[in-house]
């Protein structure tokens, strides 16, 4: 499936600079050609090419579909984004490949990297979701202090850490309904913030008994949530 990434398709049928320079440099489409596009709000549109001038790439729409491969439920993972940015990438691109919905980079007491490029970011998950052909792109939030985001948050809410909660998440996660799970830092959340947490309803839960990095953490739990509402969905 030739995909396309299209925010204002409908209000403006062309292809983005970017997807047409791929379209006509790379793949070698020309007028006529039928090709795929989503908004990454949830609609596929089935369209073929009606003209191309210069860098731009006119579309005939002639089919959309909503809520194509729409997740069963919302899962959020608040993240403290990792010292190497290219870890955090990889976090970013594996998650949106398993089904995540919304990310938000926390800033917490241990926390080694407090800026971020969201631009870049952001064409990291445009060509995770392309890859595996959804139509939701996750929403990726400014980077939120640690006590700022507690108040904000709401779902079913989980934090995971490292000081031997008794819970395991694929034991407490609800199935069909929205879930928020806090990621921290390399060297965990500090103990104010995982007392704050709890305070603000979020239940202690384990990843396993493992001592995981930071972006392998917040995959175990995106793939766990994922696996269980997948589990759900077929009883």
């Amino acid at each position: 499936m030739r995909l396309f990434y299209t925010p204002d398709i409908i209000n403006d049928a062309l292809l983005p600079e970017e997807e047409s320079k791929h379209a006509i440099k790379v793949l070698r489409l020309s007028i006529g050609d039928h090709i795929n596009c989503v908004d990454g709000i949830g609609n596929l549109f089935k369209c073929s090419i009606k003209a191309i001038s210069g860098k731009k790439v006119e579309l005939i729409i002639h089919e959309q579909i909503s809520e194509y491969n729409k997740p069963i439920a919302q899962l959020h993972i608040a993240i403290a984004p990792t010292k190497s940015i290219d870890r955090f990438e990889w976090f970013l691109e594996k998650a949106t490949e398993i089904g995540i919905s919304e990310i938000t980079p926390l800033i917490c007491f241990h926390s080694e990297r407090r800026i971020l490029k969201l631009e870049r970011l952001e064409k990291v998950l445009i060509a995770a979701m392309k890859q595996t052909l959804t139509s939701y792109k996750p929403t990726l939030n400014q980077p939120v202090e640690f006590n700022d985001f507690l108040s904000t948050s709401s779902g079913n809410k989980y934090i995971a850490h490292c000081e031997n909660p008794k819970n395991k998440l694929s034991d407490v996660l609800v199935p069909k309904e929205p879930s928020t799970i806090l990621i921290g830092p390399e060297g965990d959340f500090s103990k104010e913030e995982i007392d704050a947490a709890i305070l603000n309803g979020y239940k202690p839960i384990s990843l396993g008994s493992r001592r995981l990095r930071t972006e392998t953490a917040g995959l175990v739990a995106c793939h766990t949530a994922q696996l269980i509402q997948s589990n759900y969905s077929t009883t």
